[in-house]
């Protein structure tokens, strides 16, 4: 059996820019959907896919929006 390593993931969303009444872009800030999360792993792929089921049902349609962070220690 492989070892586990120690990885670190976080789901952000970022939104895309909207158009105000005059025309002028909003951007609004990035949002944090899932607190820094530490796990076992061993790769960091393994690491993607389990953070991808953590993903919120309300981002599911705006999935192109979101990204997932991985860090290895």
């Amino acid at each position: 059996m492989a070892r586990g390593k120690l990885f670190e993931y976080a789901i952000l969303y970022h939104p895309k820019p909207e158009k105000d009444a005059q025309g002028k872009e909003i951007q609004e800030k990035s949002k944090l959907l899932k607190e820094p999360t530490r796990v076992l792993a061993a790769r960091t792929e393994d690491v993607g896919v389990l953070a991808a089921r953590e993903i919120p049902d309300d981002y599911l349609d705006k999935i192109e929006d979101v990204e997932i962070v991985v860090r290895p220690f």
